[in-house]
């Protein structure tokens, strides 16, 4: 048959992300040697691959090492509004659009572009011109107000209004936010909640088009011919947000003053089971004893005080409940947003400094959500 006829229908983009090991830690080579590692784990793959995108037009792969999936998408592959060919040989724009075959696919959402994660079968429909179903979903409109206040980050706003949202029940629903808040939220702080919609439960957690989007469009190097396409055609339709846009009719709504975020983590088994940091070792110490379940772990009193000996090179040491053995930033949630990890390379230059060092028995990792995260840090 015709080769052809399996060509994808609609732009497809491959990104090779997730595919390195952590073999070699806490030493200068550890990225070459985990590099070298991966190409040869995966060689007979990466051919494959490479081949595909010689074989088929309307598919791109994004090289291993580039960066993870949705910051590659962020910061390249979106367009916000396509243009496609009519039947008359002119152009129509569409807003932009994608399915993906990761449940954090929603990040784009953050950009203003309309995407969720969908199963393989699915996605590989999509490619060839099939449709995707779903119901007409309810949509919760999430209204933000204020700004965040000192030393509160994304991860905290995210956390609470996981938090808040799995309180609501929002699964299988759209939700979107809008209010004067907004305009207080930098699109990748933005694009780390739209992320965690998996975790709220939401199919997708959207942010209307606005002047932040096209700033953040034009720091990323995208043509100025594009940017002036996304501004006219989301003005055309009223996609546009300002803080002068009057509020939408949802199905539903809910509103959280950024002023009350603090410091927060996630734990200890699930993202909405928020904690203030300022409660961290009560939080623990309560968890241990408690009945077993999403916040409790049901130890007896008698093993509480028990330790594990950790030997290796000579070293030995006595760990006890709570000793932290992996410290890793290494998700796209964490590692793509720059406030995020500009603190965290703060911190460890600081430390580096007071003369604080890595205990032996901590495994380290950082992935970099791109090479533009890299330079952050350099």
């Amino acid at each position: 048959g015709d080769p052809q006829k399996i060509n994808p229908v609609i732009p497809v983009d491959l990104v090779i992300d997730h595919s390195v090991q952590v073999d070699r830690f806490a030493s200068p080579d550890a990225l070459r040697v985990n590099s070298e590692i991966e190409f040869q784990r995966n060689r007979e793959r990466y051919e494959f691959l490479h081949w595909g995108q010689k074989a088929f037009d309307n598919f791109r792969v994004v090289p291993p090492a580039t960066g993870i999936i949705h910051q590659v998408n962020l910061e390249y592959l979106a367009k916000v509004v396509q243009l496609y060919d009519d039947r008359q040989g002119g152009k129509v724009a569409l807003p932009d659009t994608l399915v993906g075959t990761d449940s954090h696919t929603t990040m784009i959402n953050g950009l203003g572009v309309l995407g969720w994660g969908v199963g393989g079968i699915e996605a590989e429909a999509a490619m060839l011109a099939q449709p995707v179903y779903m119901l007409m979903p309810q949509v919760i409109g999430f209204k933000l107000v204020g700004e965040l206040p000192d030393g509160a980050t994304a991860t905290d706003l995210v956390l609470t209004i996981t938090q808040i949202l799995r309180q609501h029940g929002v699964v299988g629903k759209f939700v979107e936010f809008y209010g004067p808040g907004l305009s207080n939220i930098s699109l990748p702080d933005r694009a780390t909640i739209a992320n965690m919609a998996p975790e709220y439960g939401a199919t997708m957690g959207f942010f209307p088009v606005d002047a932040e989007t096209l700033e953040f469009l034009r720091r990323t190097g995208r043509d100025e011919e594009l940017i002036t396409l996304v501004e006219r055609y989301t003005k055309e339709q009223g996609l546009f947000r300002t803080d002068a846009t009057p509020d939408p009719i949802y199905n539903e709504t809910l509103e959280l003053d950024l002023s009350t975020v603090e410091p927060s983590m996630a734990g200890p088994l699930r993202p909405q089971d928020r904690i203030l940091v300022k409660e961290l070792k009560a939080s623990f110490r309560k968890a241990l004893t408690a009945p077993l379940g999403p916040q409790g772990f049901q130890l007896p009193e008698e093993v509480l005080n028990n330790k594990g000996t950790y030997k290796q090179n000579g070293t030995s040491a006595e760990l006890s409940h709570g000793a932290v053995v992996i410290a890793a930033i290494t998700s796209c949630t964490n590692t793509s947003n720059p406030s995020v990890m500009v603190g965290a390379g703060l911190l460890a230059k600081k430390a580096a400094e007071k003369g604080l060092t890595r205990k032996p028995w901590v495994k380290t990792s950082l992935a970099p959500g791109s090479k533009v995260v890299t330079e952050y840090l350099t």
